[in-house]
């Protein structure tokens, strides 16, 4: 069937790359004689980055020979080792296309099963010296695999491979991995793949999601399985000029804008929690953007944005001091997945703060629908001078049979009456929730500074409630997640160091930043490191989509091509660079 060429380990170690530190073990050595295989991985190996690699579904990584051969015609190389795309194992057979998801093994003391194929991220490129590495094995169909470990033993170089049982569904690496990665994904092919019990639960919740993922027109908008997929594209590209209407102040520091179409056309209705870029300033070189939760119920006449006023907020002090009823804003059409979930589940609506925006909105829906959901409002804020929407929310509440609230006031004033205007004396907190009978399978929605969010959710699960149930929304950029980088010390966005570039205005509207691009750029992703703007990402290459992110405004151009598009309205900010001025959701 085939035969163990090399057996190669590897600890983790500390590189320099791009001026950051790399915590990695794609740097495998052959060794000699026999080594146990254990249940996580070969005596003498480990891995960097157990968020991607690593765990009983991925303890032993396998490549083949072919496709060794296949690389170096490719790339016009002579000079690899055994190792060399950071394998456990180098074998001669089992090639990706022949080898099934859910195939056992034996080889030497050892019994093996093929459970995924390999999920590439951009350190195997630096391995390579090859910045598109990741993208490659899977555009080109050669992935390699990965083992579980069913029975323990010693392997050496040179032991036979048997094949002692093979996967239900008999769908090969490759094919599983196109499922995944490549545009299609037909219906038929992901059941198939869902009845293979050997699959990794990762790519199982992937496929579920491309499963369940609404399609136009017969075909899939983005890649639910990987990203930030969505069914429904931007009823707009761009910005749409919006009359203020109305202008109310809530709190000494909060106002909310009521802003309708200057056509009298009318607007597409948000889903409740969506929110919209708003673009502010007399011109657009001058102009501000910023995001903002739509708060108002949803509907087809109008927008309603609430902004807190911040000590130096430039566009909170613009639209309290400067902005009139009258005015013309630029915004974009409303967007983001913090939304409420359709079904008959309770709804624990979670917020501190100015977090309250989104979920007042979804709270309006509810109410909108008479629901018979059980809904749970939690809002903590200082005292009853600094709660905003305190009537608006009672009077919602008030229509709604199944409902529950908490209200906490952390530093509450003399005039603030217990069981009256607030419930609890202290901040809205694990200790609140713990004393509340919370139905654990419900959706709870959270929005607040970035403490509370993740404190409640990490609180959440350990009480029980399902991850996927627990949905956050942050306001301003999120945190960043570079894959086995040491993180630096958190710094504001700013533009990037040297000489301004002299190409296209990138709005980052999150972070408030416009910035000019430059040629020293291979990528908006590359930009946004420059600015220190959070982002996300893994591949570096256009294949995981964990930097998708929406295009607010603006054309992209892809260098390389990415593997699967993203959703309508979003971007992989890894592979691609503005063709004129752009807005970015970052």
């Amino acid at each position: 069937m085939g035969r163990l060429l090399s057996v190669n380990v590897g600890l983790p170690r500390d590189i320099v790359w791009q001026g950051k530190t790399v915590h990695t073990s794609i740097w495998k050595t052959p060794v000699e004689g026999p080594r146990m295989v254990r249940r996580l991985n070969i005596d003498g190996d480990g891995q960097g980055d157990l968020g991607g690699h690593g765990g009983e579904r991925r303890a032993v990584y396998v490549y083949q020979l072919d496709s060794y051969r296949y690389w170096e015609r490719h790339l016009g190389r002579n000079e690899f080792v055994y190792g060399q795309f950071g394998e456990n194992f180098t074998v001669d057979g089992l090639p990706d296309a022949a080898v099934c998801i859910g195939d056992r093994y034996r080889i030497g003391g050892a019994v093996f099963e093929v459970t995924q194929p390999r999920v590439t991220c951009y350190r195997l490129g630096i391995r390579m010296n090859e910045p598109e590495m990741a993208a490659l094995l899977v555009k080109h169909g050669r992935p390699g695999f990965y083992f579980r470990v069913l029975e323990e033993g010693e392997v050496r170089a040179g032991d036979e491979i048997t094949l002692v049982a093979s996967g239900p569904e008999q769908m090969s690496v490759s094919e599983i991995d196109a499922l995944l990665y490549l545009p299609g994904h037909p219906a038929a092919r992901l059941e198939r793949a869902l009845r293979i019990p050997a699959l990794s639960a990762g790519w199982h919740r992937s496929f579920e999601a491309l499963l369940k993922q609404e399609r136009k027109d017969g075909a899939a908008t983005g890649n639910a399985g990987l990203g930030l997929a969505s069914s429904t594209a931007p009823p707009w590209r761009g910005f749409r000029p919006l009359r203020v209407s109305r202008k109310e102040r809530e709190t000494r520091n909060v106002i909310s804008l009521v802003l309708e179409p200057t056509d009298g056309q009318p607007i597409a209705a948000a889903l409740p929690g969506q929110f919209v870029v708003l673009r502010l300033g007399p011109t657009s070189a001058s102009a501000l953007m910023r995001s903002y939760s739509l708060s108002g119920e949803p509907g087809t006449a109008s927008y309603r944005v609430s902004v807190k006023r911040g000590a130096h907020g430039a566009a909170s002090t613009y639209i309290n001091d400067e902005l009139k009823v009258g005015d013309i804003v630029e915004a974009s059409a409303a967007r983001g997945s913090f939304t409420l979930r359709q079904g008959d589940t309770p709804v624990v609506l979670l917020s501190a703060g100015i977090g309250v925006t989104p979920v007042l909105a979804m709270l309006h829906a509810l109410a909108a629908e008479a629901t018979t959901r059980d809904v749970w409002w939690l809002y903590g804020t200082r005292s009853g001078r600094e709660h905003p929407f305190a009537n608006e929310a009672r009077e919602l509440l008030a229509a709604l049979p199944h409902r529950h609230s908490r209200i906490c006031y952390s530093s509450p004033d003399p005039a603030d009456r217990p069981n009256v205007n607030f419930d609890v004396r202290g901040r809205l907190d694990m200790r609140v929730l713990e004393q509340l009978n919370l139905p654990r399978d419900g959706d709870f929605y959270i929005c607040g500074p970035t403490s509370f969010m993740s404190d409640l959710s990490a609180g959440l699960a350990a009480l029980g409630v399902a991850k996927d149930r627990i949905h956050t929304e942050i306001f301003g950029p999120g945190p960043s997640s570079p894959p086995g980088i040491a993180a630096p010390p958190r710094r504001p966005p700013h533009v990037p160091a040297g000489p301004p570039g002299s190409g296209p205005t990138v709005s980052f509207a999150r972070s408030g930043l416009n910035v000019r691009w430059g040629p020293s750029f291979q990528s908006l992703l590359e930009l946004a490191e420059a600015c220190d703007v959070p982002v996300r990402w893994s591949c570096r290459t256009g294949v995981c989509h964990n930097c998708e992110t929406g295009l607010v405004a603006g054309q992209i151009g892809y260098h390389p091509d990415s593997v699967d598009a993203p959703a309508d309205g979003n971007v992989l900010i890894c592979c691609s660079r503005p063709e004129g001025n752009v807005v970015i959701d970052l």
